[in-house]
């Protein structure tokens, strides 16, 4: 969603689930080599940015719950300086181009954090082609994804703003795939985690399947015939390990009728992917009375 004019913008910042992740190995320049399927979802935060007479950025943030069943979610504490990926996409723009226009952006914030969603990164993006377009800076589409690899792994695949993608060397290099709606139900845990802690307790992996399987799995017409081996997450395991629940969500999760379950991501979301729109919210409102966190009804972006 866009609305534009010469004194606003107003833009939404899709949520991604990863439907595969496969960690290949770590890199000289200490990231890892990835292989993963992204797919945006419908839960969105939205990025509204006002024209300024003058130079100064400001950011405020408001969060508001969206459409779920399940418990409140607790409030985490958002940053609204040089710490919030959004300050850095909008100071890494002006550096890049020498534009010192001025903005007021407000972020209303409805993707959780520390999830594996995406939610910081697609902020940052849908700041770049923001401004991109409010400023007039006409900064070409591999420019705008060059900034935002700079910025963070992910960020390319939602400056991109292709629906689905195989992504790969450190989640930068994108392939765009034709998406499908599916629906599902995400799980995010009262507890969050770190990327980082995540990453540094994950193994090269040996799992045989590809992205390109997934990507393919996912046509299949009978969404419910598609193969559960298909669908891996490198960083599940240490995940579970480092935080119980993720362990106990994933257990919750895998005794519902699904078609898969899995971990979004170095988490701590986890989802299930549903046969139906309907089942999508019968689901959702029976984990929401288990106590187990924030419970979201989801469906693709096509």
């Amino acid at each position: 969603m866009h609305c534009f004019d010469s004194e606003f913008l107003i833009t939404n910042a899709p949520a991604k689930l990863n439907l595969f992740l496969k960690v290949l190995g770590k890199r000289e320049d200490g990231f890892h080599e990835i292989e993963t399927v992204m797919q945006m979802i419908d839960l969105h935060d939205t990025l509204k940015f006002q024209k300024r007479d003058d130079s100064q950025v400001t950011l405020n943030v408001r969060e508001v719950q969206p459409l779920f069943a399940g418990t409140q979610r607790i409030r985490e504490e958002i940053p609204r300086d040089e710490n919030n990926l959004v300050i850095k996409a909008v100071n890494l723009l002006r550096e890049e181009t020498g534009c010192q226009l001025g903005v007021d952006i407000t972020l209303i914030k409805r993707i959780p954090s520390q999830a594996g969603l995406g939610g910081g990164s697609s902020d940052a993006a849908s700041t770049i082609n923001g401004l991109n377009r409010f400023w007039n800076l006409e900064l070409s589409l591999a420019d705008r994804c060059r900034l935002a690899g700079r910025l963070g792994s992910d960020i390319p695949f939602f400056v991109a703003e292709s629906p689905l993608g195989i992504c790969t060397g450190r989640g930068e290099a994108i392939q765009p795939k034709a998406s499908r709606k599916l629906h599902f139900v995400l799980v995010k845990p009262h507890s969050g985690l770190s990327t980082a802690a995540v990453y540094s307790n994950c193994a090269s992996s040996t799992f045989s399947q590809s992205a390109k399987d997934v990507v393919k799995g996912l046509h299949i017409a009978n969404i419910a015939s598609v193969k559960s081996s298909l669908f891996y997450n490198s960083l599940e395991e240490p995940a579970r390990r480092l935080n119980l629940d993720v362990q106990q969500t994933l257990k919750q999760l895998e005794q519902q009728p699904f078609v898969n379950t899995m971990m979004s991501g170095s988490g701590t979301a986890c989802f299930g992917l549903c046969r139906s729109r309907r089942q999508s919210f019968h689901l959702a409102r029976k984990l929401g009375g288990m106590d187990i966190g924030s419970v979201f009804v989801a469906q693709s972006r096509v």
